[in-house]
Parts: structure tokens; sequence; C-alpha cells
């Protein structure tokens, strides 16, 4: 063989040695890029395969709702169906009620005008007493109202002797004053209250002072019957003897403040809830 074929020979040996190489070394470089995408492919796969499982629970759990809303939904249904069967008998028993409160408010309105009407009258009643009783001592004659009730409280040394249930002169005048004025008003009756300090006191067809404040008021009840005409059936007489005082029996001022005669009129109880029942009936009539 010549000596040019054999160079030949070596520089396509040579040659064909560097160009394996290379080619070795692309394969290899493809051979990790595809290997790194593949790891990547992986773990995109593993975070979609999560991802699908949440929307899988997701889905469930939604699934679950709407079961649930269905059932409520279906309830619902039925009662309104129950409510409208219920609808016309609730509508008569809110008209009923409501019937009820007119009647009331009108009862309530009906008993406000008779009280209306009674303060009223009391009104007068104290306006006619000062009118006739004048300048009286104060000490001596007091007018009040309690509670609607018309009270005058008399001293007792203008009415009697210490001691004495016999009415002194000077105080028929004043008992004709109040008879005036409760001739003038024939629908209210009249409570006479006998009041005493807490001195024991005893003589003939006296025991205590029951007795005494007892005695006393029939006295007066006598004197407005008799003297001023006024009906007995409109007079109670009554005695309290010691025991409802103003003030303490300390001094003898307020002994002498506790001896005292309470004449107390008031509407005829029977006539004022007449008053009221008439109200009521009203009301209940306008209620229809």
């Amino acid at each position: 063989m010549t000596r040019l074929s054999i160079f030949a020979l070596c520089a396509v040996l040579v040659l064909s040695s560097c160009v394996g190489k290379k080619k070795y070394v692309v394969l290899q470089g493809n051979a990790t890029k595809t290997t790194e995408e593949l790891n990547a492919c992986n773990t995109a796969k593993a975070a979609l395969e999560a991802k699908v499982a949440g929307l899988e629970s997701t889905n469930d759990h939604l699934k679950d709702q709407v079961r649930d809303l269905n059932n409520t939904n279906a309830a619902l249904l039925n009662n309104v169906g129950n409510m409208a069967t219920l609808s016309a008998k609730e509508a008569e028993n809110l008209e009923k009620s409501l019937e009820s409160m007119r009647e009331k408010d009108l009862q309530i309105k009906n008993l406000n005008d008779a009280l209306t009407k009674k303060d009223s009258v009391t009104i007068a009643l104290v306006t006619s007493l000062k009118g006739v009783l004048g300048n009286m001592d104060d000490k001596d004659v007091e007018i009040n109202v309690e509670k609607g009730v018309v009270f005058i409280s008399i001293s007792d040394k203008m009415l009697f002797t210490s001691g004495s249930y016999v009415v002194t002169d000077n105080a028929k005048v004043v008992l004709g004053k109040v008879a005036t004025v409760i001739n003038n008003k024939p629908e209210m009756d009249v409570l006479i209250e006998g009041h005493t300090d807490d001195v024991p006191v005893s003589k003939q067809c006296i025991s205590d002072n029951w007795d005494l404040s007892v005695l006393r008021a029939t006295a007066i009840v006598r004197v407005l019957q008799k003297d001023f005409n006024v009906a007995p059936s409109r007079l109670t007489a009554g005695g309290r003897s010691q025991y409802v005082p103003l003030v303490a029996n300390d001094t003898p001022e307020n002994k002498a403040t506790n001896r005292r005669t309470r004449v107390v009129i008031l509407p005829k109880l029977d006539q004022f809830y007449e008053m009221i029942e008439e109200g009521m009936k009203e009301a209940s009539e306008e209620g229809k």
C-alpha cells in the first residue's frame, strides 16, 4: 500500500471518530433536556391530580348542599301549602282579635270618661264647700281630696266640749253650711268618722275612746238628719277611736290635732259602677 493510501485511511478514521463523539454529546444533551421536561410534566401532573381531587371534593360538597336545599325547598313548599290552608282561619282569628282590641279601647275610653266626670263633680263639690264655709280658720276646718274623695276635717273644739259627744251650738253653724252643699249633691253618700286622741276616757255610758268616737259620729249624723234634712239613707256613722292619728300623741297640741271629726263625701258606688257598666255596654255594641 502506498504511503498516500495509508494517510488517507488514517484521515478517514480520525474524522469518523470526531463526528461520532459530537453526535453523542448532542444526543446526551437531548436526553438530559427530555428528562428535565419529563420531570416537569410529572410535577405538573401531580399538581393537576391534586387540583382535580380538590374539585371532586368540592363537587361532592356542592351536591350535598343541593340535596339539602332541595329538601328545604320541599319543606317550604309544604309549609306554604299549610299556610294557604290556614290563612282563612287565621284571617278570621285576626279579625276577632282586632274587634276585641277595638272593644277594649272603647271600654277604656268610656271608663276614662266616667272617671273624668267623677273628677269634675269632685272639683265642683270642693269649690262649693269652700264657697259656703268662707274664711273659717284652716286649723279648725280643712278640705282636701284623696283619690277622688272629698274630706272635710273639723276639729274637736268646734264641735264638742272635752270628753263629751253633745254637739255645741257653734258647731251647728258649720254643719249647716256643710249640709247645704250635701243637700245640693243628692247623688253623693256621706260618711261621718269620729277620731280621738290616746287619752283614756271613762264616763257614764262611755267605756273608752271607741265609744266616744262612735257616739260623736252618731251625734253629727243626727244633727244633719234632724236639723238640716239630710236624707238618712245617705248617712253612715263610724268611729275610729285613737288608732288613725294625724300626728304622734306626744304634746297637747298634737293631741288636739288628732281629736277631730271627718265628713267624707263620696259618689254612690252603685251609681259609679252603673256608669262604668253602661260605658262597657256601649263599647261592646259599637265594637260589633
